[in-house]
């Protein structure tokens, strides 16, 4: 607590009878200002350091004061030292030193620190008139500057580009005009001359600026001209290459196939309305996010490919309704065209059976228990089915194979339009065609196993399919002598021999035949060629695109592997959900299961996917 006597402005530092004893006792002090939190520590040092011959009195100050160094509020107290001696002046100086104690002269008479005091009260009333003043004169001047801060930013940015393009100009000999070099779209000759007369017109210029095209042998640089909606997927195509001058450009057909391409991985009907909804209101308010100019870097990065958000929300949907996903959970419109009552006319199933089994196989070769396909997507009653996985992997992984080839295929067909632009026809007969019939002859072929399995076996014949993947590893190896994987169609060993022979003579079509022409060109022509390089860029490139084609239909896998995570996390969603959801029990809940006789849907039989025929 703090002392009252320290309060009193007019009391002596010094008792009166003390003072007239004699002049043998002499006492010094000092006084200051200390953190609250060293006081403790600081008085302790002092009683070891000075043994006790000191004598310190310290008061607490109430409101909080500002670090002049950090900005930080902090709670002090002051102090103030006793002391005999010059020895102990320096032990108690250097000790407020070590605890960043701040000193201050304090006078001996209660007059001469009445005076101080007077006189630091009216430097405060001073300092604050000052500083009241100097915030209103602030005030104004931003109140001032706030109306003309946008036309200032826009003219220094104007003239920040001006002096940037300046820069890039060329100082004539004659020290009195700069020259440009550009490049610019013919179709911007037009609006580039008019720009350069009005510029003329407003500066009162009597000397016009020319423009002139130029003749020249270099290769112009790449333009794609791109708005807000396409400007997304050409930086997407521009990070992995850019074209050369005239080439065609694959982000038009980016727009599609990226946004399809991510639907397939997160195929979710929910999930593409909530990304859908958001791509929207970015869409809508893009006016106004842009007029606050948004430096958060994540958001902006969100913000700009707004667009592409939303094709991969509408994708998600139309995909997730062929899944028939909404988070996790399926959607019976039409309708399952599954019914299990057929099973209990012919395998005599009563409520026992049905309420004894947690599991229960519907035989879809048995009539009336299969209607037929759903009309659009996947039949509702796989949500239930045990084998529910089994089946949609077959599904997706086949489905991400075929939309991989189809891909592939369509990149390599895109380069025939530049070989054709550009004149090249070595490019098309040693590289263009070599390339197209290798992928066909395997990756193409393996479409057509997998659409002629789906068509050529039905619920009678399912047991019976054979393996594409031994199928495909067999034809490879030359294997044919496997008799527990049967032949999918007659013939099938000629065709598939037949096949990879004609793809490992595109491997030499492509690796030997366009460098020997262009040596055999060249030496006619009796011009310096160097074989050797256009053989290594040859090799190179044959090899990469044939482990290309087999390492990039793997990669399309990750289609199907997406897919399978992104159903398989949110049907653990829903269950943790379940789970705590049926902890807590309605009142009007029920364990029982319901009747079969409603719906073919409804029931405690679970039916499954189309399962292997049950023991007869």
């Amino acid at each position: 607590m703090a002392d009252p006597d320290l309060l009193e402005e007019s009391s002596s530092l010094l008792e009166p009878s003390e003072m007239g004893r004699g002049t043998p006792l002499r006492l010094g002090f000092v006084a200051g200002v200390i953190n609250r939190e060293r006081i403790p520590t600081f008085e302790r040092m002092l009683w070891r350091v000075c043994r006790g011959n000191v004598f310190l009195r310290q008061a607490e100050i109430e409101n909080p004061l500002e670090d002049p160094v950090t900005g930080d509020y902090v709670h002090k107290s002051v102090f103030i030292i006793f002391f005999q001696g010059d020895q102990l002046k320096n032990r108690v100086k250097k000790i407020c030193e070590g605890f960043r104690a701040s000193l201050y002269p304090c006078p001996e008479t209660p007059q001469e620190r009445k005076e101080m005091a007077s006189g630091v009260n009216t430097r405060i009333d001073d300092l604050q008139m000052v500083l009241n003043q100097t915030e209103d004169h602030r005030q104004r001047v931003l109140q001032a500057a706030a109306k003309n801060i946008r036309v200032w930013f826009i003219k220094v940015r104007k003239m920040k580009a001006i002096y940037h393009t300046l820069n890039l100009c060329n100082i004539d000999v004659t020290q009195k005009c700069l020259i440009a070099e550009v490049w610019c779209p013919v179709t911007d000759l037009d609006s580039i001359q008019f720009a350069l007369r009005r510029g003329t017109e407003h500066s009162g210029s009597t000397v016009p600026s020319i423009l002139n095209r130029m003749q020249t042998n270099q290769t112009p640089p790449t333009y794609n001209k791109t708005n807000k909606f396409t400007c997304g997927f050409q930086n997407i195509v521009d990070a992995y290459g850019i074209g050369t001058y005239r080439e065609i450009n694959p982000a038009p057909y980016t727009i599609i196939t990226f946004p399809f391409l991510f639907a397939v991985m997160f195929g979710d009907f929910g999930h593409g309305i909530l990304m859908t909804l958001f791509a929207v209101w970015m869409v809508l308010r893009e006016s106004r996010i842009l007029s606050q100019k948004n430096e958060n870097e994540m958001f902006s990065t969100v913000f700009s490919g707004r667009y592409i958000i939303l094709l991969m929300g509408v994708f998600s949907i139309y995909t997730g309704l062929i899944y028939n996903d909404c988070f996790s959970k399926s959607l019976n419109i039409f309708g399952s065209s599954w019914s299990v009552r057929p099973m209990f006319t012919l395998y005599n199933w009563t409520e026992e059976t049905v309420r004894g089994n947690p599991v229960l196989q519907l035989n879809p070769a048995v009539h009336g228990v299969f209607g037929g396909p759903y009309p659009f997507g996947i039949d509702p009653i796989w949500n239930i089915a045990t084998n529910k996985l089994t089946f949609l992997n077959s599904f997706k992984m086949k489905m991400s194979v075929i939309l991989g080839i189809i891909h592939m295929m369509f990149g390599v067909s895109l380069s025939l339009f530049n070989h054709t632009y550009f004149k090249k026809p070595l490019n098309i007969y040693f590289g263009f065609i070599p390339e197209i019939i290798f992928m066909t002859s395997l990756f193409g072929y393996l479409v057509i196993l997998i659409f002629y399995k789906w068509t050529a076996y039905d619920a009678h014949t399912s047991e019976k399919a054979p393996s594409l993947l031994i199928h495909f590893i067999n034809m490879f190896l030359f294997s044919y002598g496997d008799s527990g994987n049967s032949m999918l169609y007659s013939g099938q060993k000629g065709i598939q021999c037949f096949l990879v022979v004609v793809a490992l003579l595109c491997v030499p079509w492509m690796l030997l035949f366009k460098p020997l022409v262009l040596r055999h060109q060249y030496l006619r022509r009796k011009h310096l060629f160097d074989f050797g390089d256009a053989m290594v860029h040859q090799a190179i490139h044959t090899i990469e695109y044939c482990l290309g084609c087999i390492s990039n239909t793997a990669s399309y896998l990750r289609l199907w592997a997406l897919s399978l995570a992104h159903a398989r996390w949110n049907s653990r969603i829903n269950s943790t959900a379940g789970r705590v959801s049926s902890s807590y029990p309605s009142p009007s809940s029920t364990s029982e299961k319901g009747s079969l006789t409603n719906e073919p849907l409804r029931g405690g039989c679970a039916p499954s996917a189309p399962p292997p025929l049950p023991p007869r």
